[in-house]
């Protein structure tokens, strides 16, 4: 694992046991930025349940505007090739998501102990099972929303008049 990585073991085990034509087929940064909603969303969540501290909250929301800022895209080596429920990518994201936020806290990369935990803080009893559908649905939506729609309005038809005329 590279010492100046944001991602951990999980990761790295992925990237060693998924090396399936790793050139073409990265997991899409729509997901990736899909997670970060996801991520900040459940972290406020927790926040209000009274089972993260603000603080930790705080810094997850940073890494996330990170991520979705495309700030820590190298640190999303991942492929599509894993396992159906998503866990290595899910993990993928806790993980640079806790490692930058303990380094943005002031701590180091090489710290045995972090401030966050990438599955007890940032994961916070999400299962993988949830967490892959709903960010492919964000970015399924996302997609939609801000590349699909406006494209059928500049052809001249409004998207709903469009999606009517396909649905007969």
């Amino acid at each position: 694992m590279p010492a100046d990585a944001y991602y951990g073991a999980q990761t790295q085990r992925s990237i060693d046991n998924f090396r399936i034509a790793e050139d073409i087929n990265k997991m899409p940064k729509e997901i990736i930025r899909a997670f970060a909603y996801l991520k900040k969303a459940a972290a406020l969540t927790n926040v209000d349940a009274g089972v993260l501290p603000k603080e930790k909250c705080d810094l997850i929301g940073q890494v996330c505007q990170e991520i979705l800022e495309g700030k820590l895209d190298e640190y999303f080596p991942l492929v599509v090739w894993q396992t159906g429920s998503g866990t290595q990518s899910n993990m993928n994201v806790n993980e640079v998501i806790a490692f930058r936020a303990h380094v943005l806290h002031g701590g180091k990369l090489t710290d045995k102990e972090k401030f966050l935990h990438p599955n007890d803080d940032v994961n916070k009893s999400q299962s993988s099972n949830d967490t892959f559908p709903t960010a492919m649905h964000i970015a399924a939506y996302k997609i939609l929303a801000e590349k699909r729609y406006p494209a059928l309005n500049r052809s001249g038809i409004h998207y709903w008049t469009r999606a009517k005329l396909l649905c007969r």
